[in-house]
């Protein structure tokens, strides 16, 4: 039998500003169905609003409407599936925006956030299996990220959820679903920063943060933080940052290299915009890296003279879920939150009703919030 739960239901795109007033997601009465072989009914706890959400909305990503939104989140089990024999009624869950399969080229690799299924139920707004579970008025839902966090209840591939110690609190668990995955991930997996090395981070919203605090964990000497806001630079700051720069300086990337006496190790763009981007390309060291995990508009490009990858072995590289296996990581973060190491719940702004889900993307998009969690 299907369950009649409440969610936010974006049904074109791309929409106008402000969202407080054109109402891009409307909270609607859907029909969930229940889950099939290998899916999971989850009481949805905590989940927090992303760019990769925002991107959605404005049209710089394009998605299969009508469509539940929400991929960063966690809840509480339900109801296990048919299959599901390894999770059970009252377990706490954060739950991975790519299902892995497994079984692909990727998933065999221990690359997991390219999961080759994964990426194409993504794209198609259906769940791994290829169903759709979700119904609003007698039409099909599309699910976004496998998630669709933004509703009392989700359906979810079994492959889409880790089981997380049951003492850490749900909203905060929320953002170790996106945020922390993927900034700490790019740190840890895709760039591999050792100790000692200098990192930059240009872009400071949740993702951005989440990177700089996996530097300072990772025992970075030198952490340069880049951003547009002075607020969230003086929140760099308090979280480990030992150099700070507006990056509406046009004299930033000449004193940044000055700094750190001619680029950093490891430059980490967090922003999803190709002027980021450059500016992260351009205060890279010879011999370093540039890597980028921001969702820049796929209409935009960034021209790069190859001369300069020969010339000074310079890396380029891109970094999706921040290279995670899910089931690996995200318990590896959590122990080192529990630990103090990871201080993610200083990346809260604040809390929101469901209601309030409009409102909460005009603030993220003026960049006037790290990380708002939608509490259930």
């Amino acid at each position: 039998m299907s369950l009649r739960v409440r969610a936010a239901i974006l049904h074109h795109a791309p929409v106008g500003r402000p969202y407080a007033e054109t109402r891009p997601l409307r909270i609607e009465t859907i029909e969930l169905d229940p889950p099939g072989p290998d899916e999971v009914l989850v009481k949805i706890a905590g989940a927090g609003l992303c760019h990769s959400d925002l991107s959605v909305i404005n049209g710089d990503r394009v998605r299969p409407v009508p469509v539940a939104l929400g991929h960063e989140a966690s809840g509480i089990v339900e109801e296990p599936g048919p299959g599901v024999t390894d999770l059970k009624r009252g377990d706490h869950v954060v739950m991975s925006f790519v299902p892995t399969c497994g079984g692909c080229a990727p998933c065999r690799e221990g690359r997991g956030a390219l999961c080759e299924p994964g990426n194409a139920a993504n794209a198609s707004g259906t769940l791994l299996s290829g169903a759709k579970r979700i119904r609003c008025d007698g039409a099909e839902v599309s699910h976004h990220s496998g998630v669709s966090a933004f509703g009392e209840y989700a359906v979810i591939s079994r492959r889409s959820i880790v089981k997380i110690d049951p003492e850490v609190p749900l909203v905060e668990a929320a953002l170790f679903g996106c945020a922390v995955m993927t900034g700490v991930g790019a740190v840890v997996n895709t760039c591999q920063v050792r100790m000692g090395q200098s990192v930059a981070v240009v872009g400071l919203g949740g993702v951005g943060l989440s990177a700089l605090i996996g530097a300072v964990a990772c025992g970075a000497g030198r952490v340069v933080a880049v951003d547009l806001s002075e607020d969230k630079l003086r929140v760099a700051r308090e979280l480990g940052a030992t150099d700070t720069f507006l990056a509406s300086d046009p004299d930033a990337v000449a004193a940044i290299r000055d700094a750190t006496d001619g680029g950093v190790d490891v430059a980490l763009e967090m922003a999803g915009s190709v002027k980021a981007f450059d500016t992260a390309y351009r205060i890279t060291r010879r011999g370093g890296t540039t890597a980028t995990a921001g969702l820049a508009n796929p209409n935009h490009s960034f021209t790069l003279p190859p001369v300069g990858l020969v010339g000074e072995e310079r890396v380029v590289r891109g970094s999706y879920m921040g290279s995670c296996v899910p089931a690996r990581d995200i318990p590896r973060y959590i122990a080192m939150y529990r630990q103090g190491r990871l201080p993610v719940n200083k990346l809260m702004t604040g809390t929101l009703t469901l209601d309030q889900i409009n409102e909460g993307f005009d603030r993220l998009d003026r960049g006037e919030a790290i990380r708002q969690v939608i509490a259930m």
